[in-house]
């Protein structure tokens, strides 16, 4: 039984991973991308429309990791059942949306001494993008466990 659940969740992460690569960089619009993480104290735009965008963004992203891991899932032959697989694109999507109002991991890395590091933009590196990364990848390993329950 346990190699069975190695490779529910093997399949769930890989799946998740692509899916969200794919939605983070080739689905996600231009608009998106430079408006979620727009809030009115720091840069003069609404912060409504901010929220808006990362909701949308959040939304594309959700359907994207939902059709991979049901059809790969599918396809694969593995058998997933449907309370942890929305349980898990829900804990997906809402820490998605916490990242990708960037405030909050901001705020985070701050508080954890990365502060430094989030503000990097030098050397071909982008210390927000990669913090920002790292917590997807994290919470999609979780969400992976949980659907592969």
């Amino acid at each position: 039984m346990t190699s069975i659940r190695a490779a529910r969740f093997a399949a769930a992460y890989a799946l998740l991973r692509a899916a969200g690569d794919v939605a983070d960089h080739w689905i996600q619009t231009d608009h998106q991308a430079t408006t979620k993480g727009h809030h009115d104290h720091t840069d003069g735009q609404s912060s409504a429309a901010g929220r808006r965008a990362c909701a949308a963004h959040v939304a594309s992203y959700t359907a994207a990791q939902a059709a991979a891991l049901l059809g790969g899932a599918r396809l694969l032959g593995v058998r997933l059942r449907p309370g942890p697989v929305a349980a898990a694109l829900a804990l997906s999507a809402v820490t998605h949306y916490v990242a990708d109002r960037r405030e909050p991991l901001r705020r985070l890395a701050d508080a954890t001494g990365k502060g430094v590091f989030v503000r990097l933009a030098d050397h071909g590196m982008n210390g927000g993008y990669l913090l920002d990364q790292s917590w997807h990848h994290a919470f999609e390993a979780l969400a992976a466990l949980i659907a592969s329950v």
